[in-house]
């Protein structure tokens, strides 16, 4: 069975999260900044498990810098509200790739995580916030790099985990848009998550991490290995099964970079594309996996 997606914008709300479902809140709910803090998180366990419990992915990457939103009640301790990572790349050509920088002069903006009770506006004050906050924690850094995914996302049954954006926060602080990443073929879990093709080639090739590989697996719908089972023949056979694992051809992600001083904006190499900001998410086709 195909599922055609449909465009949906939203170009008047924001994007919230909490227990990795999302939702939109409106203009007329404006954010109070008065009420609220950013701050550099020390202990890298506050900001993974805020992560893992919100992010529709429910996972978290290696980070370099981790900054807090808090809501600052009166007469109470302030509570944290958001969180954004700023992390290590997948690949280490990420950064020279897209900022012209060094890899270690460079960032990914990794995650980047409201609760539904924040307010409009919010994202782009504590975006704001995050980025002179990472400015102080490493002086070394001269660029950050970020994707946003527009191909929504459905559970088997049809439900929106993850409805696609295009990076509208990004473009309101004034991101240059490069153009896409590589179009590649993903597998789809049950729940909508994307299985990691990292993950797959370690149980197939027996590497490093397996076990982690193949509980996080399990954890998407998999049914257990048999009984003297290869983790090679068990993973071909789980994302195999039509009734479990989808896979599409995804368009590529959105890229957008920025420069954090002027030499660093001068380094930046040319836009992939001069066609302006993407405005819509991606109709793309969703097909059983083979």
């Amino acid at each position: 069975m195909c599922v055609l997606d449909d465009v949906l914008t939203r170009a008047d709300q924001e994007q919230r999260w909490r227990d990795q479902r999302s939702s939109f809140v409106p203009p007329s709910e404006l954010f109070d900044p008065s009420r609220y803090g950013a701050e550099p998180i020390d202990s890298d366990n506050v900001a993974r498990a805020f992560v893992q419990q919100h992010h529709y992915s429910g996972s978290y990457p290696a980070a370099r810098c981790r900054v807090g939103l808090y809501h600052k009640p009166a007469f109470q301790a302030p509570v944290l509200v958001g969180v954004a990572v700023f992390s290590v790349p997948a690949q280490q050509a990420v950064i020279p790739k897209w900022t012209g920088q060094e890899p270690s002069r460079g960032v990914e903006l990794g995650r980047f995580v409201l609760l539904d009770d924040v307010r409009f506006n919010g994202e782009t004050w504590f975006l704001a916030r995050a980025f002179e906050l990472l400015r102080q924690q490493i002086p070394a850094v001269r660029a950050v790099v970020s994707y946003s995914d527009p191909v929504r996302r459905r559970t088997s049954e049809g439900e929106i985990v993850l409805p696609g954006h295009v990076g509208r926060i990004y473009q309101a602080h004034n991101g240059v848009y490069m153009g896409r990443s590589k179009r590649r073929t993903l597998i789809l879990a049950p729940d909508g998550r994307v299985v990691s093709p990292r993950a797959v080639s370690k149980l197939r090739n027996g590497e490093r991490g397996q076990d982690y590989a193949e509980r996080q697996i399990v954890g998407m719908g998999a049914p257990t290995r048999r009984r003297h089972e290869s983790r090679r023949a068990w993973v071909n056979r789980v994302l195999a099964d039509p009734s479990l694992f989808r896979k599409f051809r995804h368009p590529g992600n959105h890229c957008y970079t920025w420069g954090l001083c002027r030499s660093a904006r001068r380094r930046l190499p040319e836009p992939q594309v001069d066609t302006g900001y993407p405005r819509s998410i991606d109709a793309v086709r969703v097909t059983a996996a083979a």
